[in-house]
C-alpha cells in the first residue's frame, strides 16, 4: 500500500469572534487522494465527536470548494496550492495536543479507508481506479461516479462509451458538459442520472441516499433527491411499492438541458410492462420543458401523477389519466390512487390536526408568532415555504424555512443528514428567541444517513422545550420522519424517540408544514386581536 503523503501542517491560533478566544488550528493537504463527499463527511463526523474538537473540514481542492471556503472565511493561504485531486484538511480544537490527536485520526481514517480485504484472507484487492478497470473486472451495466466536478464529465463519458448507464453524484459540472453527456446518452439509449443526483432506486438497488422500500408497480422520475425519498417512502407507507425511482439531477429541467433524462426515463417506464403508474417529482421546470413533459405523458397513456412543486397549474385541461399534485404527500397518494383504481382527492388537514393546532396556538405567549423550519432537505424547505406563503405567512414576518444542507451551512462540517450538530445549534438559538412559536424538523432515514438521527436530536428538543417553559413560554416542536420500517433506523423507532422528547410527530412533510402553518396563522390572528388591557 502507498502511504498517504501529507503537506506539512501549519499550526496557528485564530480568533473565535463569537467568544473572543484563540483556537488552535491545523491546515494540511493530502495530495492525490480523491474521496467522495460522503466519505469525507463521515470521517469529519468521527473526528468531530472527540471532546474539545470544534471544527473539522475535509474538502477536495476544487475551485468551487475553495470559493465556498473563502466565502465562509475558512480558506487558509496554504490551500491555494491544493489541486482538485487533493484533500484539504482544516482542524480547530481547544489545544495543540487535541489538534495533533485529531490530525492523526484524520490521517488514519484516510489511510485506513484505502484498505479493503478481498474476503479470502489472502491480501487486499486493488481498488478500482478507472472505468476501464471496472469494465474488465465485472459485467456492470451502471457506473456510479463521484469525483471532483472538473473530472466528472470525462469519467461519465468513458462509462457511456463502455455502454454503461451513469449515476453522477458529482456536482459543479458545467451545464454545457451536462448537455453533451445527455446527448451522447440519448443516442446510445443510456441514462445519465445527474450531475448532482443524490438518490435513485433501480429495481430495488439503492444509489446515493435512498430508502428501503417495497417492490411494486410505481415508477418515479425525480429532479429532487429528498423529494424522491419522501414520495417513495410515503408510497411504501400507503401499502404500495416502487419499480424504479430514477433521479435526473436538478438542472435536467432547465431550458438548456430540456428535460433530457426525465423524458428518457418516462419512455423507459412507459415501455416497462411492470410499471403501471408513472410519478414525476420536481421543482418548477422551464415552461417549455413542462409543456413537453405533459405532452409526452398524454401520448404515453399510462396513468401518471405530476408534481412540479410551486409551479402554476397547467392552463389547458389534461386527460383524466394525468393527475397534477401540489404537495409531496399528494404526489404519493395520487400515484397510489391511480394504481388502485380509486378517485384521487387532494389531502386536507384532519380534524384532529386542526384541534391540536388550536391547542398549541392557545398555549403560546403573546410574543410568539414566528414559524421556523430547520430542514436537512432542500425540497422539504421549499414545500414548507410554499404552503406557508399560501397561508399568508411570509419571511417578512419572521416565518422561514431554511435548508441546513445547503453549502453555506455545511462548510467545515458534514451534511445534517449525517451529523446533526449544526441543527442542534440552530434549535438552541431559535428556542432562545422569544418570537419563535414553532420549530419544524425533518428526520431522514435510509442509506448513508445517521444511524440514529432522532436519538441525536431528542436531547436538544427536550432541552429547548424545557428552557422555553422556564422562561414562561410554550414551544411547539413539529417533526416528521422520511423513511420506512425497512430502513436500518426503523421508522417507528425514530418516531417514538421524537415523541418521548416532547415533539409532535406528523406522518409526512406536508402534514408537518401544514400544522406549523396553522399554528403560525392562529398565533398571528391572536396577536392582532385587541386584549382587555389594550382596550383600557
Amino acid at each position: 500500500m502507498h502511504p498517504i503523503h501529507t503537506v506539512p501542517s501549519q499550526h496557528n491560533r485564530c480568533t473565535d469572534s463569537t467568544k473572543g478566544i484563540h483556537v488552535p488550528v491545523s491546515v494540511s493537504i493530502k495530495p492525490n487522494l480523491y474521496k467522495d463527499s460522503v466519505a469525507l463527511m463521515r470521517i469529519g463526523q468521527l473526528v468531530l465527536a472527540q471532546e474539545g474538537v470544534k471544527r473539522v473540514t475535509l474538502l477536495m481542492g476544487t475551485p468551487a470548494n475553495k470559493a465556498i471556503m473563502a466565502a465562509s472565511g475558512l480558506l487558509d493561504a496554504a490551500f491555494e496550492a491544493a489541486r482538485p485531486g487533493d484533500v484539504m484538511v482544516s482542524i480547530d480544537a481547544d489545544s495543540d495536543a487535541l489538534v495533533a490527536t485529531a490530525q492523526a485520526d484524520v490521517d488514519a481514517q484516510l489511510e485506513g479507508s484505502q484498505k479493503k480485504d478481498d474476503g479470502g484472507g489472502e491480501g487486499f484487492k486493488l481498488p478500482l481506479r478507472s472505468i476501464g478497470m471496472a469494465s474488465t473486472r465485472s459485467d456492470a451495466v451502471l457506473a456510479q461516479i463521484s469525483v471532483p466536478g472538473p473530472y466528472a464529465a470525462g469519467e461519465a463519458m468513458k462509462a457511456l462509451r463502455k455502454g454503461m448507464h451513469v449515476f453522477l453524484f458529482s456536482d459543479n459540472v458545467p451545464l454545457e458538459q451536462e448537455r453533451a453527456l445527455k446527448e451522447v446518452a440519448a443516442r446510445k439509449g443510456l441514462l445519465v442520472m445527474g450531475p448532482d443526483c443524490g438518490t435513485a432506486i433501480i429495481r430495488g438497488t439503492p444509489l446515493g441516499f435512498a430508502n428501503v422500500v417495497r417492490d411494486g408497480a410505481i415508477g418515479l422520475v425525480g429532479a429532487s433527491g429528498t423529494g424522491l425519498q419522501e414520495v417513495s417512502s410515503q408510497i411504501d407507507t400507503l401499502g404500495q411499492g416502487i419499480r424504479h425511482a430514477i433521479g435526473t439531477g436538478g438542472r435536467d429541467v432547465y431550458a438548456e438541458i430540456g428535460g433530457a433524462t426525465m423524458r428518457q426515463a418516462i419512455d423507459l417506464l412507459a415501455a416497462d410492462a411492470a410499471t403501471r403508474v408513472i410519478g414525476i417529482v420536481s421543482k418548477p421546470p422551464a415552461p417549455e420543458v413542462a409543456a413537453r413533459i405533459f405532452e409526452q405523458l398524454e401520448a404515453v397513456g399510462k396513468p401518471a401523477v405530476v408534481l412540479f412543486l410551486g409551479a402554476e397549474a397547467p392552463a389547458r385541461k389534461l386527460p383524466p389519466h394525468i393527475v397534477v399534485a401540489t404537495t409531496l404527500f399528494d404526489a404519493a397518494a395520487g400515484a397510489v390512487a391511480l394504481l388502485e383504481g380509486k378517485t384521487y382527492a387532494p389531502s386536507r388537514q384532519s380534524d384532529e390536526s386542526v384541534r391540536v393546532s388550536q391547542s398549541e396556538a392557545d398555549s403560546l405567549a403573546p410574543t410568539q408568532r414566528a414559524v421556523r423550519g430547520l430542514y436537512s432537505g432542500g425540497t422539504f424547505a421549499s414545500e414548507a415555504q410554499i404552503l406557508w406563503n399560501r397561508l399568508g405567512l411570509g419571511v417578512q414576518d419572521g416565518h422561514e424555512a431554511v435548508d441546513l444542507g445547503d453549502d453555506e451551512y455545511t462548510v467545515g462540517r458534514p451534511h445534517p443528514m449525517i451529523d446533526p450538530s449544526a441543527r442542534l445549534e440552530h434549535i438552541e438559538r431559535e428556542a432562545a428567541d422569544p418570537t419563535t412559536a414553532v420549530i419544524v424538523l425533518d428526520v431522514v432515514l435510509g442509506y448513508a444517513g445517521h444511524e440514529d438521527p432522532a436519538g441525536a436530536l431528542a436531547p436538544a428538543i427536550a432541552a429547548a422545550k424545557a428552557s422555553c417553559a422556564k422562561a414562561g413560554r410554550h414551544l411547539s416542536v413539529i417533526t416528521f420522519v422520511c423513511g420506512t420500517e425497512r430502513d436500518p433506523q426503523r421508522l417507528s423507532v425514530q418516531q417514538a424517540r421524537l415523541r418521548e422528547a416532547g415533539a409532535l410527530v406528523l406522518p409526512s412533510s406536508t402534514a408537518a408544514a401544514r400544522m406549523a402553518g396553522e399554528i403560525g396563522l392562529r398565533a398571528a390572528a391572536r396577536a392582532k386581536k385587541p386584549t382587555l388591557e389594550a382596550v383600557k
